[in-house]
């Protein structure tokens, strides 16, 4: 609804505009991948030249079709074995330990559209292929925004802003991983001399805004690599990703980091600073 994209590939495919919305939905919670792919086809798709109610564009003149044929029934068998598969994933990842992730989602939906595609070339009927064709070109760019760099590892953690503040050493994950969302890191209560080695971390996160705080006086190590959005290390753009530094009072004063911080990003702003 907000820039007729389902609209037109509703009026391309024969298959409701309802369902098309749903899908970018879904999407959105696959690491983010629904947002991408609905701004990408909203810039490359061509637009109509009237607005209805500020819904769905379309096109104010076009030449008079031929009269439709009966439609085939195997869009819908397979949009219906589409909605079976994944919510059988959905209650896998639920009830088990499994995490099947954005790519199996996106893979298995792509490979029940690619057995209706097969289906479609034996079948007869109006818009056998056509509805199948432009779903599967969205699974399959969404597929690709869920695998490429440095998305691989934001597996699906919803919705929604994240904030979180470990007491202690041992309440530091090993990894915080976020799909769509704000998310904030704040060490700063760990404000004691850490023995031994570094307290290591990593951020894995799709979409949103990322800000890590440490203690004032912490030798830290951040490398950061983000896909797009800027990044700020100590009120610092730091263009290489990687930022060693000691705090105005090492706890050591031998320059070795308590703090070894790993942080990947898809679309969002990075800054890392002290409390």
């Amino acid at each position: 609804m907000l820039g007729g994209v389902a609209g037109g590939l509703a009026e391309y495919s024969g298959v409701d505009p309802l369902l098309w919305r749903v899908g970018f939905v879904a999407l959105a919670f696959a690491g983010g991948s629904g947002v991408l792919v609905y701004l990408l086809l909203w810039l490359l798709m061509p637009a109509g030249t009237t607005v209805v109610a500020g819904y769905e564009t379309t096109p104010s003149s076009r030449p008079p079709r031929a009269p439709a044929g009966p439609r085939s029934p195997v869009p819908g068998v397979t949009i219906a074995g589409l909605l079976i598969v994944i919510g059988a994933l959905v209650l896998i990842t639920n009830t088990t330990a499994w995490d099947i992730g954005p790519r199996g989602f996106l893979g298995s939906a792509l490979l029940v559209v690619g057995l209706g595609l097969v289906a479609a070339a034996f079948a007869t009927g109006r818009r056998a292929k056509g509805g199948l064709i432009a779903v599967g070109i969205v699974l399959s760019l969404a597929l690709v925004a869920a695998t490429s760099v440095p998305w691989r590892e934001a597996s699906g953690e919803g919705v929604g802003d994240r904030h979180f503040r470990p007491a202690t050493v041992a309440q530091v994950r090993e990894v915080y991983r976020g799909g769509v969302g704000d998310m904030t890191l704040d060490l700063s209560r760990l404000d004691q001399g850490i023995s031994g080695g570094p307290v290591e971390t990593r951020i894995e996160h799709g979409v949103g805004d990322i800000e890590v705080i440490v203690p004032r006086s912490a030798d830290v190590e951040v490398r950061v690599d983000n896909g797009l959005g800027d990044v700020t290390i100590f009120g610092t753009s730091d263009d290489e990703g990687i930022f060693e530094g000691s705090g105005p009072q090492s706890w050591s004063g031998d320059g070795d980091p308590e703090f070894d911080i790993v942080i990947n990003n898809g679309l969002g702003d990075v800054e890392v600073s002290r409390d």
